[in-house]
């Protein structure tokens, strides 16, 4: 060790140590919603923008990978669904150790109660259908801290 060095030989082999550690898992984005095309065309729009996803057809299959992917970072979730609707799902997830999970609502058709409960749920944002993907996936990558 040189007399200007501020790092001991130990604290520098404990740096490289950490330095060659695998990285993280990226996050993924969970995107619920019972029609196949919607979520599938979100996540290739979000895929695009190097957005990793994952899809659930309902709120059931949501929170079985939930509770099975740690890697999940971000959860967009459609409100209207059969048989649980979306609000059911958010309110699970704030329940849950995963309560800290940012979530954006995507609808077609909420009313104003429904706009409310969400936001009462803490969620990052409700988005009307038709989505507007640009907005979108600067949200996302938001809410993901990857650089945008």
């Amino acid at each position: 060790m040189s007399d200007h060095d501020i790092l001991s030989d130990d604290e520098r082999e404990a740096l490289s140590a950490v330095m060659l550690e695998p990285d993280l898992p990226p996050q993924r984005v969970l995107i619920v919603d019972d029609d196949k095309d919607a979520r599938e065309l979100l996540a290739e729009i979000l895929g695009l923008d190097g957005i990793r996803c994952m899809t659930a057809s309902s709120g059931e299959a949501a929170w079985a990978l939930l509770n099975t992917h740690a890697s999940i970072g971000l959860l967009i979730t459609d409100l209207r669904m059969a048989p649980s609707n979306g609000l059911e799902l958010i309110r699970q997830v704030r329940g849950s150790t995963r309560a800290a999970l940012p979530i954006i609502v995507v609808s077609g058709d909420a009313e104003a109660p429904d706009v409310i409960d969400a936001m009462h749920l803490s969620v990052v944002d409700f988005l009307l259908k038709p989505i507007d993907s640009v907005k979108l996936a600067k949200m996302v990558k938001r809410e993901l801290g990857m650089a945008s």
